[in-house]
């Protein structure tokens, strides 16, 4: 079975196809432009949404050129429905319903976070994992429990990924940041005190990216060492409690601050201590990508028909533990 995925729920547009045999998967290609706001500055939904529609035909064309397919070829045609940015999620939607309709393929709108989740098991072999999904759009602790992703811990205020890039654009960099920020740390070692926020099972950055705006000033470097190291603590933290409540065996990370080498250091450690398997979804596809949502898609088409057109909306704020799993 073939499918096609489209993603474009930020500053990415991508689309993937795989293909599936039973309940394997093989990912064909994988192709994605991603927008860049000046430096300082963060992501603006029209100017994304523009950048998407300049680039969807051309990386759908390179897409299938890779997979060496043609759009007759797809059995599905799946799309990011949410959560997202408004604008940005249209163009994707537009996309998946014009190929839907003019080639009669069916379609499946897809909960962007769910498909996170769903890629981190298929490249990583987890089965039964507790999850910790850090994006720029998310920070939760999820296990799965009677058809649907519980929610264990979760920000209060602002991702982990906001953190991260709000301090990046503070100090001049472009977004995303996470990547600079991590390299600028691994040149420090001077520790600052900073604010540290865990309350039960949920953490808050707010006060920590007040605090560490104010320590750049001084020393950027620094502050970005420390950045890491606090807020990295406070998420294992929630992850040690969260796998000793839940007696989890696996630890899964997904999202595009899974990529962060530090944390996933800091959380090995976890595991030693917890004698659980670590798994961490590879850099390549930590970000979002087409595959994520294409992988999605052929498991829903397994168990569910594919939505009708004119049912093919897009809800910027889409929880996934709204979200029933029948596959």
């Amino acid at each position: 079975m073939l499918g096609l995925g489209i993603e474009s729920t930020a500053h990415t547009f991508s689309c993937a196809i795989i293909e599936k045999k039973g309940k394997k998967g093989k990912i064909l290609s994988d192709v994605k432009k991603i927008y860049q706001p000046p430096s300082g500055e963060g992501i603006h939904p029209r100017e994304a949404s523009r950048h998407h529609i300049d680039n969807s035909a051309n990386v759908l064309s390179e897409c299938l050129k890779e997979a060496r397919s043609t759009v007759e070829d797809l059995d599905i045609v799946s799309y990011a429905a949410g959560p997202g940015l408004g604008p940005c999620l249209r163009v994707g939607a537009v996309v998946a319903r014009s190929l839907a309709s003019y080639y009669k393929i069916p379609i499946y709108p897809i909960n962007h976070a769910i498909g996170h989740i769903e890629l981190g098991k298929m490249l990583t072999g987890a089965t039964n994992p507790l999850v910790l999904l850090v994006s720029g759009g998310h920070t939760m602790l999820l296990a799965f429990l009677n058809k649907q992703w519980r929610v264990f811990g979760e920000t209060l205020d602002i991702t982990l990924g906001q953190l991260l890039d709000q301090f990046g654009r503070s100090i001049g960099l472009a977004s995303p940041c996470g990547k600079n920020i991590e390299q600028l740390a691994s040149t420090s070692s001077n520790y600052i005190s900073l604010p540290y926020s865990v309350q039960g099972n949920d953490v808050s950055f707010s006060g920590l990216l007040s605090a560490t705006k104010f320590a750049a000033t001084k020393n950027k470097t620094g502050a970005c060492y420390s950045l890491q190291e606090t807020a990295f603590a406070m998420i294992s933290e929630a992850v040690e409690r969260a796998l000793s409540f839940t007696s989890k065996k696996e630890l899964m990370i997904v999202g595009g601050v899974a990529a962060n080498k530090r944390l996933s250091e800091m959380l090995q450690e976890v595991c030693k201590r917890q004698k659980c398997k670590f798994f961490v979804v590879p850099m390549r596809y930590a970000g979002d990508c087409g595959s994520q949502i294409c992988w999605t898609g052929l498991l829903e088409s397994q168990v569910k028909q594919s939505a009708l057109l004119k049912n093919t909306f897009v809800t910027q704020s889409w929880r996934l533990d709204s979200v029933k799993i029948r596959y």
